[in-house]
């Protein structure tokens, strides 16, 4: 099994990088924020990688940090939740967000990422919850839930207003939050 690859990055879409190493070429799926993060011009990455094996497939999948890849491979565990929608929801919003939002047991929040029903989302919380550990205090991502809609109705689309409060301090409340993320759509 890969566990992780550094080498020189040939090609970059928007769902995967080719990372050539010693003349061998490696597709490896990743999220949009690992994307956004790495620089646009080729160059050397080091990548965590897993590997997904199946009958048909060997696919990697890379993160830049070991515990996306910890959180990913947790979200694997969950029945029903494949390679492709565990990247997805790691692309929707910071880990932090989703253990809280696992760990009070908000599926709410977890429904609002596409391609994830009420029954999976009450699945992932099941399952994860006491792996994640509940969290005290019972914080709700309401306010989380507030600025998202508040930022589509100014007219961002949802994977912009999620990008955007993806990097706004989670314990901010609702209005610093939007605040804030209109200063970093604004920046664009």
């Amino acid at each position: 099994m890969i566990g992780s690859i550094r080498g020189e990055i040939i090609l970059q879409t928007e769902k995967f990088l080719i990372v050539e190493k010693k003349g061998i070429g490696y597709k490896i799926n990743v999220s949009p924020d690992v994307i956004s993060k790495i620089p646009k011009s080729e160059g050397e990455v080091f990548l965590w990688i897993h590997t997904h094996v199946r009958e048909d497939a060997l696919d990697l999948y890379g993160f830049l940090d070991y515990p996306e890849l910890e959180f990913f491979e947790m979200l694997l565990g969950v029945s029903g939740i494949g390679p492709r929608s565990a990247l997805a929801i790691l692309g929707i919003a910071s880990i932090e967000t989703l253990r809280r939002a696992i760990g009070t047991g908000d599926t709410s929040y977890l429904t609002k990422i596409s391609g994830i029903g009420k029954k999976t989302a009450e699945r992932i919380v099941v399952e994860l919850r006491d792996k994640i550990g509940e969290e005290k205090g019972g914080v709700s991502l309401q306010g989380e839930l507030d600025a998202l809609e508040a930022l589509k109705s100014l007219g961002y689309s949802q994977n912009e207003a999620r990008d955007a409060l993806k990097k706004v301090a989670p314990e901010a409340n609702t209005n610093a939050k939007i605040r804030e993320a209109l200063k970093i759509l604004g920046g664009k």
